[in-house]
């Protein structure tokens, strides 16, 4: 039986898997994650191109947006390699495009833009009023929970601690979920503090930004990734990042779904900070497709 990590051991590991180690000039590497079995979560490639775009782009440039195209799902058993392309330099604006490679196939493209800081109007949408996330239970706890009705083969999957810490407003079905509207609420944030780079807490989000929010369009059909035949991938991601934020302190992810169709849908995602501030929004089409059984023979 192996000891429970640390807050703080997490926290140093997700941060490790997101310092992308420089091995030529716009060419970089992401190591494997510590506890990734199978397909690669799409956040970890998405905040290390984004770390990549970041790191080839001198100071004071902030990303401001990126979208990108997931083309095939990342193998844990591989590192991934991230070339960076500098399509523009302005005075105001710089793009970058980056391409996640393994094994010499692309899995990810994804554009980014960076803008020189600089004041202008401002509006933003208002926090919706929620409970406080000291009133709530994590998602690990409700996880931990519900694993009595998971075989073993996935309950340690299940229950593994992760370094994003999330909790529910309105807690998922794990399982026989029901038909629901399709809206979440959830606080999150990084499980220790991690000093005040603000590219690392732009990276964090980014990682952070794949969590929940999928989920959100298969709400209104009472399926999840443990309904029997489901088939879910993420197909694209989009993320604009508004204001300075911290990602170990809370924030509030609100998602919705105002449509699905044709085995895809589609995700919106709203992140605000405790003060009420729109930090980020955040968009997302996915893969959400229910295959027949397979015949056994008789």
């Amino acid at each position: 039986m192996t000891d429970t990590p640390t807050p703080e051991a997490l926290a140093a590991d997700l941060i490790d898997l997101l310092d992308i180690e420089e091995i030529d000039t716009d060419l970089y590497r992401g190591r494997r994650s510590s506890n990734g079995v199978g397909r690669v979560f799409g956040g970890q490639v998405i905040a290390q191109a984004l770390q990549a775009a970041q790191r080839s782009t001198d100071a004071p440039k902030v990303a401001h947006s990126l979208h990108a195209y997931f083309m095939r799902a990342g193998n844990e058993d591989y590192p991934i390699i991230y070339r960076v392309v500098r399509d523009f330099d302005g005075k105001s604006f710089s793009t970058r495009r980056v391409i996640a490679m393994q094994r010499g196939q692309p899995i990810l493209n994804m554009a980014c833009s960076l803008q020189l800081p600089e004041d202008g109007f401002t509006h933003q949408d208002t926090m919706p009023d929620v409970l406080a996330p000291e009133s709530l239970k994590s998602e690990a706890e409700i996880r931990a929970e519900s694993s009595a009705h998971v075989d073993e083969r996935f309950r340690r999957q299940l229950t593994r601690p992760r370094p994003i810490e999330i909790r529910p407003v309105y807690p998922r079905q794990w399982f026989d979920p029901q038909p629901t509207a399709p809206l979440q609420h959830s606080w999150f944030r990084i499980v220790a503090p991690i000093g005040d780079d603000p590219a690392l807490h732009r990276a964090v989000l980014s990682y952070a930004s794949d969590m929940a929010l999928l989920g959100t369009c298969m709400l209104p059909h009472g399926v999840n990734w443990t309904t029997p035949g489901f088939q879910t991938a993420s197909l694209d991601h989009a993320l604009w990042l508004h204001e300075d934020f911290r990602a170990d302190d809370w924030l509030l992810y609100v998602t919705d779904s105002p449509w699905a169709g044709h085995a895809r849908g589609f995700n919106r995602g709203k992140i605000f900070a405790r003060d009420g501030r729109l930090v980020a929004s955040v968009t997302q089409e996915g893969l959400i497709r229910l295959r027949e059984p397979k015949e056994k023979n008789a």
